[in-house]
């Protein structure tokens, strides 16, 4: 059977979990609208799995599922399609495996929340999901950006969930604007396609670019990097994404691991093609990447809210995919996206086991001690730091190594600094870890009485992320452990082109070397976060330059006095000087005028006899003289006319 033919059941599933908890949310009971918001997800992941098996079979070519023309003119037309192929159903299978386990952790995490309100939870998380799978499986820029512009909704909803806290509406308001700013540039982009080619969808336009001129590649691969950087949380759209931390724990982790920051990596993989054409996007790519992964591991390093350090350190990792784009390595950015939604979502939904036992609280500094109270979220979080400190054998070593290599082939100063910045990983995670689960507990005595290990609803995921965290690398071993062991480039191949051809011109000495080197600080990084924060944990407050990176490089003051109140100084003048002074002055006064004309003429209707008789008699008076003399009044009343 073609399993791909039934590919429109992966996002069906979720869009009618959506319209049942949804529709239904104040007559459904709590363990229904966890089956049905769940259930959904779980059913989409089996079809993926089904899909997945099918496109793995020795010469599969991509699918295209055609279900209506969604535009049909005269000039152009974009049908509503979905393509199967090694890309999309990789995706397929991250976006409902993962999202499957945070639906199901959510059913124990959210289940203090009133039924409606819990049905309005998994109503948001449902279309969320169905949101990403439009994006990924759509055969054409326009059904992604459909779902692009879902994902965008959804994350709206979803920080903002908690609609009472204003500063958790201002966060999702924060998210909701910039990513339109970056959505912008996605949309014109994709109308310079259009344009050039006619068409919308991949297969067309990658066939057709000699459409383009040079101008033409880099001006639509710029367009849609801005696109991406706002989705995907980059310089200078980026500040969005820590905030996105209001929402609830698993939202965080939703976001941050197995969708709407991974859209911008998917959408430059899918136009590999045309990125590969345009090596001047490609390096202001590569070189914002990692000034991301730079600015926001020096963040991290002092955040004290256990959330916050989790997500400046997604930005990082992002910019380290963007990195690996850039240098041309888009196997190695797909690699390093599946892996880290495996240790990051693990380390998300870790860190809303620990605030679920400490009751809501969320700073680091009155933690403490938490290993002997919880010993799986313990250990499946250590297990997620070692990943992402890029320990082997753990699954972030292997993506990592694969970017840093590639780095290294590309431009020796990109290795550099990627490697700072992994030592930095290591070093903002383990002082994470040390200070929430070594050393003695910091909290109160009510806290410490109630600390207890999360029930099996949040366990059981954390587990399974756990295995998946630390086997996940092994379908992307380097030629220098294994010739042609590297499964998932294989797998790729149909849809990437290889153009970093110096990645395997490496010597296995030069890759021992390169894989020593950031796995040697990696590890003194370590060491010296575990024993400076397990046994001192800081608790002063932070001065000098840790105030400067406390406060995140003040690039939020920065935006606002240079950005937003400018506008808000300028749509002041407008609203005050330009529409109420001049346009409504203008309008209100014509009214006024009337009005104004309308009262005193008023006054001649005074109901005195005598004024009706004077004005009789001096009407008359006027009207003779007119006759008898209007001959010498003519130049007058020309005058008048």
């Amino acid at each position: 059977m073609n399993y791909s033919n039934l590919v429109y059941l992966v996002p069906l599933f979720p869009l009618i979990g959506f319209l049942i908890n949804g529709l239904m949310r104040n007559s459904l009971s709590k363990s229904l609208i966890a089956i049905i918001g769940s259930g959904s997800i779980l059913a989409s992941f089996v079809v993926s799995l089904l899909v997945f098996f099918e496109v793995k079979q020795p010469g599969f070519t991509a699918v295209t599922v055609h279900l209506f023309d969604f535009i049909n003119v005269a000039a152009f037309k974009i049908p509503f399609a979905f393509q199967v192929d090694q890309l999309s159903c990789l995706f397929l299978l991250i976006i409902t495996g993962v999202g499957f386990l945070i639906h199901l952790y959510s059913t124990a995490y959210m289940n203090e929340e009133q039924p409606n309100h819990y049905a309005r939870y998994f109503a948001y998380l449902n279309l969320f999901v169905f949101s990403m799978l439009l994006l990924v499986l759509g055969a054409n820029y326009l059904i992604m950006f459909i779902g692009w512009e879902g994902v965008g909704l959804c994350s709206y909803l979803l920080i903002g969930y908690w609609f009472k806290n204003n500063n958790y509406n201002y966060a999702a308001r924060k998210a909701f604007v910039m990513n339109r700013i970056g959505d912008l540039g996605f949309l014109l982009g994709i109308f310079w396609i259009l344009s050039k080619t006619g068409t919308l969808t991949y297969g067309e336009v990658f066939a057709n670019t000699t459409a383009f001129t040079a101008t033409d590649i880099t001006g639509i691969t710029l367009l849609l990097f801005v696109g991406a950087a706002g989705k995907s949380a980059q310089i200078p759209l980026y500040t969005w994404l820590p905030d996105a931390m209001a929402g609830p724990t698993p939202v965080s982790a939703l976001i941050h691991a197995a969708t709407m920051v991974t859209a911008g990596i998917y959408m430059i993989v899918r136009s590999n093609v045309l990125y590969s054409m345009a090596p001047t996007t490609q390096g202001i790519i590569a070189v914002i990447g990692l000034a991301t992964a730079f600015l926001a591991a020096t963040i991290a390093i002092k955040q004290n809210d256990i959330k916050k350090v989790l997500a400046y350190s997604t930005v990082s990792q992002l910019g380290y995919m963007f990195l690996a784009l850039g240098v041309g390595s888009y196997t190695g950015a797909v690699f390093h996206v599946m892996t880290h939604a495996f240790f990051k979502a693990l380390l998300f939904l870790g860190a809303g086991s620990v605030i679920h036992a400490m009751h809501h609280e969320q700073d680091i500094r009155v933690m403490g001690g938490l290993k002997k109270y919880m010993p799986i979220t313990h250990i499946t979080f250590l297990l997620a730091c070692l990943a992402i400190a890029g320990i082997p054998p753990f699954s972030g070593f292997f993506s990592k190594d694969e970017i840093l290599a590639s780095a290294f082939a590309h431009n020796k100063i990109l290795w550099v600094v990627g490697v700072i910045v992994a030592g930095m990983t290591a070093f903002y995670m383990f002082r994470l870890y040390a200070m929430t689960f070594l050393g003695k507990f910091r909290g109160t005595r009510e806290q410490e009485h109630h600390l207890h290990e999360s029930p099996s609803a949040i366990t059981i995921p954390l587990i399974i992320l756990a295995v998946l965290s630390v086997v996940g690398g092994f379908v992307g071993i380097p030629a220098v452990f294994a010739e042609n062991a590297h499964w998932l480039e294989h797998f790729l191949s149909p849809i990437i082109i290889k153009n970093n051809k110096a990645l395997h011109h490496l010597d296995h000495s030069t890759e021992y070397m390169l894989m020593g080197a950031s796995v040697g600080l990696a590890l003194i990084a370590i060491l010296y976060a575990w024993i400076r924060f397990s046994k001192r944990p800081e608790i002063a407050e932070a001065e000098g330059a840790s105030k400067f990176l406390a406060n995140k490089w003040y690039v939020d003051e920065l935006y606002d006095n240079v950005i937003a109140k400018p506008l808000l100084g300028l749509a002041t003048f407008f609203k005050n000087i330009i529409e109420k002074s001049g346009i409504d002055a203008a309008v209100n006064g014509v009214g006024k005028g009337i009005n104004y004309a309308g009262r005193q003429i008023r006054l001649v209707q005074s109901g005195q006899v005598g004024n009706y008789i004077l004005l009789m008699v001096l009407s008359m008076v006027l009207m003779i003289l007119l006759i008898f003399y209007g001959h010498n009044l003519t130049p007058i009343l020309k005058w008048f006319y």
